[in-house]
């Protein structure tokens, strides 16, 4: 099952939140519950997110009573607007929602404004099922970087769950797995959501890959001891030198695999790399609700002091010198990034 699909007229998705405890999938019937829904992070992990935008924009399209096709795209560059503001770190949601608004822009007023509306849906579903297809394309190179045998340490979650469908980083291991080899997967919980001790492990197990959680600040022992042969992480954007934006702790991680000689690759879709930024400084950090750091639980009581404060960052920029190569659809780029990045984007 696709992690973001459109059924009888409504947007459908896994509700990421309640995982492991309950598999839910809530439908959407308008683009301002769709954008609440990836802030809030019912959907999450940036090629889903452009799904989600991208069949967000869809709805707003249907929700527009609009008869002119003028008046329709006025009020698709307002829903445009409110689903580009959701979550400002992701490339991938500005990317689709762009994408979709060039093809209804495109039509100008040769057509209907009822076929404007299908095309803009038809769009929303292409994307959706080109991004299946790059996860494959990205798992089939990366999988030839995992050794028969080899224990791998994972941040977040970069599987189905975080795309429409077979995961990036996580679909990397998982095609290994596939494959035949024998791979470990010593997963990072995450913190604060928690998203590879919820959402990794629960997808680990569905595929029968042996894992064990480990909390973020273990990682850097079982690299000193020699435990772990490779890091494989997502990216929520990566600039044109090859800096990674990626889920808050993947900074340390790479730190600590580059002390101690262990690869570490990012695996990122085209999609998300953005050539306008020439370094990761310039990416747009998002904060989020200190709730989500003061609010966690141990043996069901809270774990800070009542009047306690909290920053919640929710996202680090690897530098590129930390980088080893990073896996794309259209395989595995190598320094120097500044040249190789955009020959895998343009296709040069």
């Amino acid at each position: 099952m696709r992690t973001v699909f459109w059924e009888d007229g409504q947007l459908k998705m896994i509700d990421q939140r309640v995982l492991p405890g309950r598999f839910e999938i809530l439908s959407f019937k308008d683009h301002k519950s769709v954008a609440w829904a990836i802030k809030e992070m019912v959907v999450r992990g940036a090629p889903a997110i452009g799904a989600a935008a991208a069949f967000g924009l869809a709805l707003a399209g249907f929700e527009s009573a609009s008869s002119s096709t003028s008046d329709l795209l006025a009020d698709l560059q307002a829903a445009s607007n409110t689903l580009k503001s959701a979550r400002p770190t992701a490339v991938n949601l500005a990317w689709a929602v762009e994408r979709v608004m060039g093809v209804a822009a495109g039509v100008g007023g040769e057509r209907s404004a009822d076929k404007v509306r299908q095309l803009i849906l038809a769009e929303a579903q292409r994307i959706a099922d080109e991004d299946v297809e790059i996860n494959k394309r990205m798992a089939e190179h990366g999988a030839k970087l995992i050794n028969d045998g080899d224990t791998v340490i994972h941040h977040c979650n970069t599987g189905a769950l975080a795309t429409v469908d077979w995961g990036t980083a996580l679909g990397v291991i998982r095609m290994a797995h596939e494959q035949g080899k024998r791979v470990h997967v010593l997963v990072d919980e995450t913190r604060p959501r928690l998203q590879g001790a919820r959402l990794t492990a629960w997808e680990l197990e569905q595929y029968g890959i042996p894992y064990e959680i480990i909390s973020d600040n273990m990682a850097g022992y079982f690299l000193k001891t020699g435990q772990v042969q490779k890091c494989f992480v997502g990216s929520d954007r990566t600039a044109a030198n090859g800096d990674v934006a990626n889920k808050i702790g993947t900074y340390m991680l790479a730190l600590a695999a580059f002390d101690n000689g262990v690869p570490f690759y990012p695996v990122v879709p085209t999609s998300t790399i953005d050539l306008s930024l020439p370094h990761g400084g310039l990416i747009p950090i998002e904060e989020r609700d200190p709730e989500e750091v003061l609010g966690l639980e141990f043996h069901g009581e809270r774990i800070a002091p009542k009047n306690a404060k909290a920053r919640n960052i929710a996202f680090d920029v690897t530098p590129s010198r930390l980088v080893t190569a990073i896996v794309t659809e259209n395989g595995v780029v190598v320094p120097p990034f500044e040249v190789n990045l955009k020959k895998a984007v343009l296709g040069e």
